[in-house]
């Protein structure tokens, strides 16, 4: 099942994609938040092909809704009702920064924070199913 995964921010949003199989999140583009982004996305999903969509919960330190869930509420809303494709939230915790680590706040900072999201959702359902996580590192033997 390919998967989106999705890091809102304001200003920008950040997409990521999974293989085909579900098993790996790989950062793909980073778009303007504006009004074209809805179209963007929906087209992205059907050239993809995607099945499922994972966006980002934002949330405090405390676990509470900030400033920025009260935007992505209604945008998972009308996502779900452009593409007709299930919408799944994952948090989001500190994703950007992980991100920043890799990327140095690069250009393609935020499509890997929701890679991040992406692949933590994932590794969720794959251990929830009793199959292995996908891991990069289960190629390797230590």
């Amino acid at each position: 099942m390919k998967m989106l995964g999705i890091d809102y921010g304001t200003k920008k949003i950040g997409l990521a994609v999974s293989d085909e199989e579900g098993r790996i999140a790989f950062p793909r583009i980073v778009l303007k938040n504006d009004g074209n982004a809805m179209l963007v996305i929906c087209d992205f999903c059907k050239k993809e092909n995607i099945e499922g969509i994972v966006i980002g919960e934002s949330l405090n330190f405390k676990g509470e809704k900030n400033k920025v869930m009260d935007q992505i509420t209604p945008f998972k809303t009308l996502l779900e009702e452009k593409t007709s494709v299930p919408v799944f939230f994952e948090s989001e915790f500190l994703s950007s920064k992980q991100a920043r680590n890799v990327h140095d706040s690069g250009e393609l900072n935020d499509a890997s924070a929701a890679a991040i999201i992406l692949q933590s959702y994932l590794d969720k359902v794959k251990n929830k199913s009793g199959k292995a996580t996908g891991s990069l590192l289960d190629n390797f033997n230590f």
